[in-house]
């Protein structure tokens, strides 16, 4: 297993694999890499047998023949280096913007992971150099578009790759960018840092580019943030309920696990109920409410918010069982037979990486829906119109809606599958990809949307129930959670007034939910949440 250490944060990669805490210190919180002894031993004594097949007269796929659909085709031994050297440079192929930092270091440590199990055959150097760059804070420039994900994320790794041999992009740690067009050469900024680069022999260039980190890696971040996010979701819904006259009735656990026993259902309702307890508002309209049941965006509120805790278990299910893999192709297998497999088809990520789109969707659609109606005088019970300090004059959050509705929007597009939509490559000898590649990227699209509606429904419901509060004259006033939660939000978005320019005020709440801060402000009041 790998082991931490937080001071420094440092990763130790060993022969068993990694945990999603690993990536994550990684790939975004820069810890640093390094191999442990019996882990280099490993990928050397691998490496000696794959020499010996190098050197024999039988042709060995990958090792001393081409590729994809040239794989018929012996490379003798003085053209495989070149070998190596055209497969990465023709690989780095991607177009368009560069991806996150995050995501690049994901991908490489990811990759690396791969290589210090011994069954991809490279050679020791090639896995030190990929911890080195790493540790160097030296990022490849990965490109939008290129992978299909299926014989791995090609491009995407491809371009990780280059990057080794002192070729292709990369920035450097303060940013600047080498390799470029007019720029200085990576192989300068891999010697700034005493990096040497490496020349590949037979085998190496295929470790270094078939496998699914790249999918993996956006995956394993989005689990993170959503497991962060369905939380804070819950405690927005609850100030919603609190803002809107609803019940917490329905939260009581006895009609969770026991009637229907969907455990993400079950935490979510608790902690609605939690946020709701010791209401004032709460308890003051629960004796002569004419109203049977509140609407379904607010008491099916844990029913939909469960079904996507469930989701994000099914998906770390996943998750993990890939962190487990060692994918390559061919494959060395313990026996010594180096062997060709599909292992490196993305559809057992790509489909919950779609899946997760999904559920993420449905939530922020919902968190839209309770946003409306507080803003809409019909159905508020009482709270001006669009919570405006003189509706008529002022707009209040009409057009914070909008933009929260325009989000939803964007989330529903993203959630059309991209695992469907097969594209065939390579002569016809990729005929089925997974498309994950591009089922990650637009999760995180879908993610960072749903923190932003969140966001928003976060400061529609504070300025709801201060507007409760002042029309009551001080009596009724949100629960110990809410109270703790608006107080956290007033340190950077001013309460009810008049108009004014509320997209910065928009961005600042959305920091604060980034930042953990909403949750941590209801826990202060009722210890943790789920």
């Amino acid at each position: 297993m790998t082991t931490i250490t937080h001071e420094p944060l440092t990763v130790t990669l060993g022969s068993a694999g990694v945990t999603p805490q690993d990536v994550l210190a990684v790939a975004r919180h820069g810890a640093k890499v390094t191999i442990a002894p019996d882990a280099l031993e490993t990928v050397a004594n691998v490496r000696a047998h794959i020499d010996s097949l190098a050197s024999s007269d039988t042709p060995a796929y990958g090792i001393s023949t081409g590729f994809g659909a040239l794989a018929n085709r012996h490379i003798p031994g003085g053209l495989r280096t070149q070998l190596q050297k055209s497969l990465i440079r023709s690989h780095a192929a991607g177009m368009g913007p560069a991806v996150e930092r995050e995501v690049v270091r994901g991908i490489m440590f990811l990759r690396a992971k791969t290589l210090a199990s011994g069954r991809t055959g490279v050679r020791p150097v090639v896995l030190q150099t990929m911890v080195d760059v790493l540790n160097a804070g030296i990022t490849p420039v990965v490109r939008e578009f290129g992978s299909l994900g299926c014989s791995g994320d090609l491009a995407p790794l491809s371009h990780c790759a280059l990057v080794l041999m002192g070729e292709g992009e990369a920035a450097g740690p303060d940013g600047v960018t080498y390799g470029g067009r007019g720029e200085r050469p990576v192989a300068e900024l891999l010697a700034e840092h005493g990096i040497e680069p490496v020349t590949l022999a037979e085998k190496e260039g295929l470790a270094l580019v078939n496998g699914t980190e790249g999918m993996l890696g956006m995956l394993l971040m989005a689990i993170a943030d959503l497991r962060q996010l369905l939380a804070t979701a819950d405690i927005t819904a609850a100030l919603s309920v609190e803002a809107l006259l609803g019940t917490d009735q329905v939260f009581l656990p006895e009609l969770h696990a026991a009637l229907r026993p969907h455990p993400g259902q079950a935490a979510s309702a608790d902690n609605m109920l939690r946020v709701l307890s010791d209401s004032p508002i709460v308890a003051s309209h629960k004796v002569g409410d004419s109203r049977v049941q509140d609407a379904y965006s607010l008491r099916c509120a844990p029913q939909v918010a469960g079904a996507v805790r469930d989701t994000v278990d099914h998906a770390e299910l996943v998750a993990t069982r890939e962190l487990a893999a060692a994918i390559d192709n061919p494959v060395v297998l313990p026996d010594g037979r180096v062997s060709s497999n599909g292992n490196f088809h993305g559809a057992p990520v790509a489909y919950v990486l779609d899946y997760l789109a999904i559920a993420v969707a449905d939530l922020s659609s919902m968190a839209e829906r309770r946003t409306d109606r507080m803003l809409d005088p019909a159905r508020s019970h009482g709270l001006p119109a669009f919570l405006a300090a003189d509706p008529g004059v002022d707009s209040g959050l009409m057009i914070a809606q909008y933009t929260q509705a325009g989000l939803v929007s964007d989330n529903k597009r993203l959630a059309v599958p991209a695992s469907v939509d097969s594209i065939p490559s390579s002569a016809m000898q990729e005929d089925h990809v997974s498309m994950g590649w591009h089922a990650a990227r637009k999760l995180r699209k879908a993610v960072e949307n749903l923190r932003r509606v969140l966001a928003i429904e976060l400061v529609t419901s504070a300025r709801a129930l201060d507007i409760r509060t002042q029309l009551s004259g001080g009596v009724l006033t949100p629960g110990p959670a809410g109270t703790a939660v608006v107080a956290a939000l007033r340190e950077v978005v001013e309460g009810p007034g008049t108009d004014r320019f509320l997209s910065p005020e928009l961005e600042a709440a959305d920091r604060l939910v980034a930042s953990g801060d909403v949750r941590a402000a209801a826990e202060s009041a009722v210890g943790p949440l789920a």
